[in-house]
């Protein structure tokens, strides 16, 4: 099982990770630079491509961890696994309470009539926050999903 399910995991994982990433270094820095009714146009273009694809690798990244987690014979693999499931989760569940909801919101948003006091830079900041810490938790899956192929491939 390992030989299938951790090399699945590392490449969903690191699929995920390779998504926020981009996102941290290229997208927020030029959502920084737009006005209100632009940020919130591309903000609503972004979630629509970025939301399908990348909870679905982080399912495949969780699930094929616990798989080799419940299954690997020896101890680091079951430990590094099961630690990568639980930091894979973990993201998931930043971005179903944190992100996802922003982006509904956003995107259910008329760019040209946004509500009464609105303060874009809080939420700009705080989504943006919150996208940081999602993209370390699953950079940190990657690593614990490496140390396992290191160790058990």
């Amino acid at each position: 099982m390992t030989g299938f399910a951790l090399p699945l995991a590392l490449l969903a994982n690191g699929l995920a990770a390779g998504v926020l990433m981009a996102t941290v270094l290229g997208v927020v820095p030029f959502y920084k630079t737009l006005a209100t009714p632009d940020y919130v146009r591309a903000h609503a273009f972004a979630v629509g491509r970025y939301d399908p694809f990348q909870p679905a690798c982080l399912l495949v990244t969780f699930v094929a961890d616990v798989l080799v987690a419940v299954t690997e014979p020896r101890l680091a693999g079951r430990v590094l696994c099961a630690a990568a499931a639980l930091t894979a989760g973990s993201v998931v569940v930043v971005s179903l309470t944190r992100n996802v909801p922003m982006n509904r919101w956003v995107k259910a948003q008329d760019p040209d009539a946004l509500p009464a006091g609105w303060d874009m830079e809080t939420f700009r900041r705080t989504w943006a926050w919150w996208n940081r810490t999602r993209t370390w938790l699953a950079v940190l899956a990657l690593v614990l999903n490496s140390s396992a192929a290191v160790a058990l491939l």
